[in-house]
């Protein structure tokens, strides 16, 4: 883009991205942008524009510029779909606006159109704007650029133009240096070295701007380049571990994550510093990629800055985070359309990911290759040193392959060519010498993918060396996750390959499907090594008696390898084992025990945490699925193992107690009765280990606390939890408190605790829940404990608010006392509600609520189990609803999955009998369906509206 003004005025030449098809005149149009502003000016007067009418005048043309072209730009993005294109548009209408304002403060503000050679001026642009790209939010970092000192004609000029670019609503960035200013600094501080490595002249002294350049290469860039490197990839290592070292976390950071276009300018920041080049055809050209690599990490950033400036353009500011709200919206602008199995959001976010890979591969080449290259240049003995341990050696039993400091390395490039099945050995030979694997190898690997047919599938040599890899004693889960990265393990299991990247779209899971299971196999890694004993007791003591792990790792591998079809998952998934398995060479027996375990891979889970463990029938009923007690061993292993790999903070020491109480009630059932310890056995173990705990007690206070629970409670709450509980009823009788409450933080699963201790009552978790409703807090679990002495334990447990402890404890205090007022009548909970009633859940979830009525789960109560979209209040309106209908409530099983929740309650009527008859069960459905679609509970009939109960309460 070639622009010209008055004489004596230069700007720079041509945008870095010129010579592609931008458009760019449809975004602004300089000769009018001048004109507009030139019409301005009242006289020839000099400084006759230095007037607040004037510059307000100068202002709403640059709004009307400004507005029309980033309108225009994201109306292209749309018709075009090119991310960089949009990012360079913007980065043009920037430009224009700059320089235009640059031209009039300069002739018709200060009218200085003679400047002393003291007085010259270059406006640069740096960072990423100095790249030629800009999201629509971005800030604008700009650097002027003096010979010497300041003066006060730039310092006017400079003031001017920003005062005008904030007042645009622009975020700017700045500095004011020479070129002594610049060079000295850049030479102390990366970031700045790093920001003015990409500088650009938009406008000003062009002799200026290149002095800049000539002193910055001699003086900085020359003989610094290891330091730089270095720094670089410190930084982004760094900002990789902020992140959670993953790029398949379900709400990406589209800069900033890893796989992001963060690790794209990391790329350009040290290919501009050692190859001296700024374009990915320059690395191509440099041999750095190939001609295909190349052209993949072209459409990763198209993609990814189409995607950001989506993001800015429909959020209205500088959003980086990819988050649940935003996906459905950003999809359909790219527009992608559902399809079986996956819908839209899915589809895009699987994209997302793939690209993040891309990313990811392209860009840890590069770095790997270049830290391997600098490391070669340490002078001296301590290089001579380096260069001994580099030397590489033929590892022992194949010449296919060296160790090459401390990396596998392919000894030539026909490695995999001569034969195929070292695609799969490479990761065996890793995994036994305990080696990271060589960049270079990495490379060969991803360019030799081809190789990987129907003939190598089927080889046993590659499918045996495959299992070794899987059931590694060390670290299986790097290994594998490296053959993932490398694009093998997709496809070498085409049905893995299909979820390589894939997202759920809630928000229960935090990983892609394939971390998710990458990281199951890591937990029972980890559980075979011994190094979860202190958090997993049972799974330690036992995981040494399985005969064959193989079945065990493969169906966790695989557990959800059939996420994204239109059927059933598990189902699906236990199809695709009976197929898979036998030609990974496991006999009928094997697979047919994986085929299982994937099929009932959820059953455990959802019993122990929709399940009342202390009926008889449910412990029965499961016992017959699970038919053996070693399935028993290898269901509880691959459950827990799952669900520690959902996401942090996902497993808890109470999902723990109740997988260990079903084990404990389950095994006796599967080997005729025997079992280390009963059911009576361990409640007394349980009394007698509360007892020690409570020694310092005097001995009445102590059988007291030990009596005051049923035998449930000692089997289902852990010994901590317990002693903790005991120390509060204490407390609270001490005081002669009818109604008390407890509260604890948790700031690694993010919840809040609160213990209430109440007169037990059909209606109380309703009010409790409400309590908590009315101050806004979600309930993520509950549990309800009767006391031998009539009173109620109940513990339920709050997503948290405040980052700091002492605000979600006092945000606690404050719900107490509401519940409080709620059980003395004081409070009703539909006022309470209304004042805060709002959705939590983003309108992107849709999830239809479903009502089922068992009664042959249980021999003695019918089981409501509700699932449906989360939301303030919901547990409130479900628990009085269920009151309402003359239903008594013996037990509540509260689960919460992201935004969906699966709330199961074991109730009676009143004469303490099962609800029967198809009309009674009719009238419960359409209620609590009511809680659902009419919310405020405008559709119901006045008959069952909730009322506020009185409990007498005196505290």
């Amino acid at each position: 883009m070639s622009v010209s003004s008055k004489p004596g005025i230069r700007f720079a030449a041509r945008h870095p991205l010129d010579g592609e098809d931008l458009r760019l005149a449809e975004i602004v149009d300089p000769a009018a942008l001048r004109a507009a502003l030139w019409a301005l000016v009242p006289s020839e007067k000099p400084g006759a524009c230095a007037t607040p009418e004037v510059r307000a005048k100068v202002l709403a043309v640059l709004k009307a510029a400004n507005v029309a072209g980033r309108k225009a730009a994201e109306a292209m993005l749309f018709a075009d779909g090119g991310g960089l294109p949009c990012a360079a548009r913007i980065s043009a209408l920037q430009d224009e606006l700059i320089r235009a304002v640059y031209d009039f403060a300069l002739h018709h503000v200060f009218a200085a159109t003679n400047l002393s050679s003291g007085e010259r001026m270059a406006i640069l642009a740096v960072g990423g704007y100095g790249r030629g790209t800009l999201a629509p939010g971005s800030d604008i970092d700009l650097l002027f650029l003096l010979p010497y000192k300041q003066t006060a004609l730039g310092e006017q000029v400079a003031e001017y133009l920003l005062y005008l670019l904030w007042d645009l609503g622009l975020k700017v960035g700045h500095a004011t240096r020479s070129v002594e200013e610049s060079v000295r600094l850049s030479e102390s501080d990366f970031t700045i070295r790093t920001a003015i490595l990409e500088r650009r002249l938009i406008c000003g002294d062009a002799e200026l701007f290149a002095e800049l350049g000539r002193r910055f290469d001699a003086e900085v860039v020359e003989g610094t380049g290891r330091a730089f490197i270095a720094a670089k990839l410190a930084e982004r290592d760094a900002r990789h571990a902020k992140g959670g070292d993953t790029r398949y976390l379900v709400e990406p950071n589209v800069k900033e994550g890893k796989g992001g276009l963060r690790d794209l300018h990391t790329l350009f920041w040290i290919a501009k510093d050692h190859y001296r080049v700024d374009t990915r055809e320059a690395l191509v050209a440099a041999g750095v990629f190939s001609r295909r690599e190349g052209q993949i990490f072209g459409k990763a950033e198209d993609f990814l800055w189409a995607v950001r400036c989506h993001m800015h353009f429909l959020t209205g500011k500088a959003e980086e985070r990819l988050s649940f709200d935003i996906q459905p919206e950003i999809a359909a602008r790219l527009g992608y359309t559902s399809h079986p199995g996956l819908t839209d959001v899915e589809r895009f976010m699987k994209h997302y990911f793939l690209i993040a890979k891309d990313v990811g591969d392209l860009t840890g080449i590069f770095c790997a290759a270049l830290e391997e290259e600098k490391a070669k240049d340490v002078p001296g003995i301590r290089g001579f040193v380096q260069s001994l341990r580099r030397r590489s050696r033929h590892i022992p039993g194949t010449l296919s392959f060296l160790v090459d400091n401390g990396r596998i390395n392919v000894a030539d490039r026909h490695v995999f060519a001569a034969d195929p099945v070292n695609l799969l050995r490479i990761f065996k030979l890793a995994a036994v010498h305990r080696l990271e694997y060589h960049p270079d190898a990495l490379k060969l690997i991803r360019r030799s993918l081809r190789l990987i047919d129907n003939d190598l599938r089927r080889n046993p040599e590659a499918n045996s060396l495959f299992i070794d890899v899987l059931t590694d004693r060390e670290d299986p889960a790097f290994h594998l996750r490296r053959m993932n990265e490398a694009g093998v393990l997709g496809r070498f299991v085409p049905d893995f390959g299909k979820i390589v990247a894939m997202m759920q779209f809630n928000m229960y899971h935090h990983y892609t499907v394939d971390e998710h299971l990458l990281r199951s196999i890591a937990e029972l890694s980890k559980l075979e090594r011994g190094n979860l004993g202190g958090e997993l007791p049972v799974t330690s003591g036992f995981i040494s008696t399985i005969r064959d792990r193989v079945p065990l790792y493969v169906a966790l591998l695989i557990h959800d390898i059939a996420k994204g079809r239109p059927e059933d998952h598990s189902v699906a998934g236990a199809e695709i084992a009976e197929e898979l398995c036998p030609r990974l060479g496991l006999d009928a027996g094997e697979t047919e025990l994986v085929a299982w375990l994937v099929r009932d891979h959820l059953v455990m889970s959802m019993v122990a945490q929709q399940r009342d463990l202390n009926d008889h029938k449910t412990i029965r009923d499961f016992a017959a699925r699970v038919q053996t007690l070693d399935r028993l061993k290898l269901l509880t292993i691959l459950t827990v193992c799952d669900i520690r790999a959902v996401g942090p903070g996902v497993w808890n020491g109470w999902k723990g107690q109740l997988i260990r109480t079903l084990y404990a009630e389950t095994e006796p059932m599967l080997t005729g009765g025997y079992s280390e310890s009963s059911r009576e056995q361990r409640t007394q173990a349980a009394k007698a280990e509360l007892r020690a705990r409570l020694s310092a007690w005097d001995a009445e206070a102590r059988e007291a606390a030990v009596d005051h629970h049923y035998q449930n409670y000692f089997l289902s709450v852990p010994i901590d939890e317990q002693v903790r509980h005991a120390e509060f009823v204490r407390d609270a009788d001490a005081g002669a408190r009818t109604f008390a409450t407890i509260a604890r933080t948790d700031k690694f699963r993010g919840v809040t605790e609160i213990t209430v201790l109440a007169p037990d009552h059909p209606r109380l978790l309703s009010l409790i829940a409400g309590g908590c409703a009315s101050a806004g807090a979600n309930i993520a679990d509950a549990q309800i404990f009767t006391m031998t002495d009539g009173r109620a334990l109940d513990i339920v447990t709050l997503n948290r608010e405040f980052a700091e402890d002492a605000d979600e404890l006092r945000r606690a205090t404050r719900i107490a006392a509401t519940i409080e007022s709620l059980l003395n009548g004081r409070e009703a909970i539909p006022a309470l509600i209304a004042r805060r009633r709002s959705p939590r859940t983003s309108p992107s979830f849709a999830f239809p609520p479903r009502i089922d009525i068992h009664n042959e789960l249980s021999n003695r109560l019918t089981v409501l189990e509700v699932e449906g979209l989360d939301r303030p209040g919901l547990l409130a309106d479900l628990t009085g609803a269920i009151s309402d209908l003359s239903l008594d409530i013996r037990s509540a099983h509260i689960s919460t999955y992201g935004e969906k929740v699966v709330d199961v309650f074991y109730v009676t009527d009143l004469l303490g009998m099962k609800v029967t008859g198809e009309g009674r069960s009719d009238r419960i459905r359409r209620r609590l369906l009511s809680v659902f679609e009419d919310p405020d509970g405008e559709l119901s009939s006045p008959s069952v509206k909730p009322t506020p109960v009185a409990f007498g309460i005196v505290s």
